[in-house]
């Protein structure tokens, strides 16, 4: 049993490998995650589409295909778990082992092949464990949850980390299109029958959020962004206004796509069942009147794995945790990063720029990030942070917030010359973010050459400011650290904010 991933787990200060398989009605999947945390980083990640829940409304039914498809598949799984070296192996089962008549002898052979044993999860755990993954990817997320697999579809209401209570319907891909006949017309009256006499929550205006699980739903969104020429290729946290997704699904209703523009960037294994998931998507965003549709990457794994962590850790900020990993695996000193949260507090208090909670946190979150390119050449430490921090796998950020921490870094590195600045960062980003990315970036560079990105020297020093000076100041101690590129630094930075720079070498 290899053991690759030690040294990275033993500076995280973490357990080791712990591991997830999903027997779901369309796949059967194994993903591997470094280690128990706020935001797990995965290792591994593979699916087969073993199609279990395929027939089963017609056979009631696991079919013979479909069964040695999946055990063939578990049986990798396991080897390349033990291959790994995971530690800890978590099995769920969903809606085709839980509803076919051959389900338990099926989980029956599951668990000898694994080793393990399998848990069925029954329609509320479903819907619970899918808005508890939510939970586990966003900042205080409220609205609706839906996770639309194979066989069902969960619906649950979620405000801030308190799911409610969940409702089951059989609205899986391959369920209703199976149930339709293959037919859009009779799978649109399914689903609008089926959720008719759900009872929708009150919220109010804004709160009318939709979060959309679910691999159909994934490709969805993945050919919006794709029609749309979306920048940037994140699908977690990707955001669709309501009325706009509405006609978009309505635009997908075809058979296997055909005729839609860019359906190529389906697989072909999904684009039968796309046009069904955007029927049931398209009829819970009319019946909710839904502000908007935003996608999650994170479900009904990651909520599995996000209950068994202390409560002390469930409550800790997402982006903060993941950038700090960042740090931690990457940059010359995690220490000095930890202190810049502190050295920038002290700026932006003694400036007096104004800064929303998120505003804040995303700060310290740039801060964490600040040198983690610093081992490529020193023309390339901003271009390759910026791909870094914008195609990294964040949780709990949108993706303006994303590019406000690909820019803060990136002018940390290669100056505040916006020619530089890739056009998809400034595309996502607003001009508020944009600003203060700028300001922070400067800072940032200020204080880079000051310790040379190292700890010790900030907490000795202090930042001043009125109306026409910011003022640095220095200790005597580390009077023989001013100098003629720190003054440069410091007379940019106070110029983004109409003032001018000066270093002060304090007494003894």
């Amino acid at each position: 049993m290899t053991d690759s991933f030690s040294p990275a787990r033993g500076r995280l200060n973490g357990s080791g490998p712990i591991a997830v398989v999903d027997i779901g009605s369309n796949s059967v999947r194994l993903v591997v995650y470094e280690r128990k945390a706020r935001t797990p980083t995965m290792l591994f990640n593979e699916k087969v589409l073993a199609g279990l829940g395929r027939g089963i409304a017609a056979t009631g039914r696991l079919s013979d295909e479909s069964v040695q498809l999946a055990l063939g598949a578990l049986d990798r799984f396991r080897a390349l778990s033990d291959h790994i070296g995971v530690q800890e192996t978590h099995v769920i089962a969903t809606a085709a082992a839980r509803d076919a008549e051959n389900g338990a002898e099926f989980v029956a052979r599951v668990e000898e092949v694994l080793g393990e044993p399998v848990r069925i999860l029954n329609g509320n755990e479903e819907a619970y464990y899918s808005a508890l993954g939510v939970v586990a990817g966003f900042w205080e997320p409220r609205g609706i949850v839906g996770d639309m697999g194979g066989g069902s579809l969960e619906l649950v209401q979620l405000a801030g980390d308190k799911p409610g209570k969940g409702t089951t319907f059989p609205l899986g891909g391959l369920r209703i299109q199976e149930e339709a006949d293959g037919k859009i017309s009779k799978a649109q009256k399914v689903a609008e029958e089926c959720l008719s006499n759900y009872k929708w929550p009150n919220m109010a205006d804004g709160e009318r959020v939709f979060y959309a699980v679910g691999g159909t739903w994934r490709s969805l969104a993945r050919l919006h962004q794709q029609q749309k020429k979306y920048p940037l290729h994140v699908m977690h946290n990707y955001e669709i206004d309501g009325e706009e997704a509405i006609a978009f699904c309505k635009s997908l209703q075809k058979i296997n796509l055909e005729g839609v523009e860019s359906a190529e960037v389906v697989s072909k294994q999904r684009r039968a069942l796309v046009p069904f998931g955007a029927v049931v998507l398209e009829q819970i965003l009319r019946s909710m009147r839904a502000d908007k549709v935003v996608l999650s990457a994170t479900g009904v794994r990651e909520g599995l794995l996000h209950e068994k962590l202390p409560a002390e850790i469930q409550a800790q900020d997402p982006v903060i945790e993941a950038a700090r990993e960042l740090s931690i695996l990457r940059a010359r000193s995690p220490e000095h990063a930890e202190e810049l949260i502190a050295w920038t507090d002290g700026i932006f208090d003694a400036l007096e720029i104004e800064e929303t909670e998120q505003e804040r946190h995303l700060r310290h979150a740039a801060c964490l990030l600040s040198d983690i390119g610093w081992r490529a050449h020193p023309d390339y430490r901003g271009e390759q942070s910026l791909n870094i921090i914008s195609n990294a796998a964040f949780v709990g950020l949108d993706h303006a917030a994303r590019a406000y921490l690909a820019a803060s870094v990136f002018y940390r590195h290669q100056g505040l010359n916006e020619d530089g600045l890739s056009p998809v960062i400034r595309k996502l980003s607003t001009e508020r973010l944009s600003q203060r990315a700028r300001i922070l970036g400067a800072a940032l560079r200020v204080a880079s050459l000051l310790s040379a990105s190292m700890p010790g020297v900030l907490p000795q020093t202090s930042v001043l400011a009125d109306d026409e000076m910011v003022i640095l100041r220095l200790p005597a101690n580390l009077s023989t650290f001013e100098g003629e590129r720190l003054r440069k630094r410091l007379g940019q930075f106070a110029k983004l904010i109409g003032s001018k720079g000066m270093i002060a070498v304090l007494p003894t």
